[in-house]
């Protein structure tokens, strides 16, 4: 815990503690200080970004003072920003988010929106395997309002998060939870789409993860197996089971896995119009595919 002493006085402006929190964040090595800084001061505090400049001067009454101590603590240690606030944007929503879930990621929206353009303008179940906070499952519900999507994972935090966001972001209706190992407990019914954003991360790799990373989002949520290509090959050869004819089946992948992933679907022989497309970094990301048998 970082204690009030020294320039921590017991009364302080907003820009005295954005400085502060600033210089303290630096001085640990946080990427962001300043970003990060502003965050939670505003978290604290229940404002804006806004209201920081126009009353800069003001000063913290003494519990926002010592929440945005706490939470500087906290990101001092390398605990996510988002596990902090308790939220993430992606696709312009916000979605609750805490220990035992994966955060979402900015990548992962070309993923989502890859779906939307095959989806648009038409009703569609949609199948989302290991949905984690359920960002992508909830998404493709608030921007397919033709659509219906059922969210699979295995664990109990992932599930109860799905239906939070979902009920968060108005659309508890058309989003189904159901808590399974892979497809091992799905209804058996044929879906439009199967989408996922499995884990795929190496398992000699994850030690090397940054610490926010490492030390703080579940491991099971990121570990894809010696080779990361674990859920993929299970997913790849269950999935026609539960495909429509024509039906697309859509993956995230890590930046080298793409072609990895590829090669997986041309030799099940199940699937075609197999396609790789980047992401805004340029990297391979998102590898669709037709089943056509």
């Amino acid at each position: 815990m970082i204690r009030i002493s020294g320039d921590w006085c017991c009364k302080m402006t907003y820009n005295e503690a954005y400085r502060k929190g600033i210089q303290i964040l630096k001085e640990a090595g946080i990427e962001a200080p300043a970003s990060d800084a502003g965050v939670l001061l505003c978290h604290a505090a229940g404002c804006e970004r806004i209201f920081l400049y126009a009353h800069g001067d003001s000063e913290l009454y003494d519990d926002i003072l010592q929440t945005y101590l706490q939470m500087l603590s906290k990101r001092v240690q390398g605990c996510p920003l988002q596990y902090i606030t308790g939220k993430q944007e992606f696709m312009s929503l916000i979605f609750e988010v805490g220990p035992g879930i994966l955060i979402p990621r900015q990548e992962t929206e070309l993923l989502v929106e890859t779906v939307i353009d095959a989806c648009k303008d038409r009703k569609a179940e949609i199948l989302d395997m290991c949905t984690g906070s359920g960002c992508i499952a909830v998404s493709l519900a608030r921007y397919l309002p033709g659509c219906s999507v059922t969210a699979v994972d295995k664990m109990e935090q992932a599930i109860a998060a799905v239906r939070r966001n979902a009920e968060i972001n108005g659309v508890s209706d058309r989003v189904q939870v159901v808590r399974s190992d892979l497809f091992s407990a799905v209804p058996q019914k044929k879906y439009d789409f199967i989408v996922s954003n499995p884990p795929y991360i190496r398992s000699g790799d994850i030690a090397g993860l940054q610490r926010e990373v490492r030390d703080f989002e579940p491991v099971e949520a990121l570990d894809g197996g010696n080779d990361g290509l674990f859920f993929y090959r299970e997913i790849i050869r269950t999935a026609p089971a539960y495909t429509k004819s024509n039906g697309m089946l859509a993956f995230e992948t890590g930046y080298d896995q793409a072609w990895d992933v590829e090669a997986l679907m041309a030799s099940a022989g199940t699937y075609g119009d197999i396609r790789i497309l980047k992401d805004l970094a340029g990297m391979d990301r998102v590898v669709t595919a037709r089943l056509i048998t």
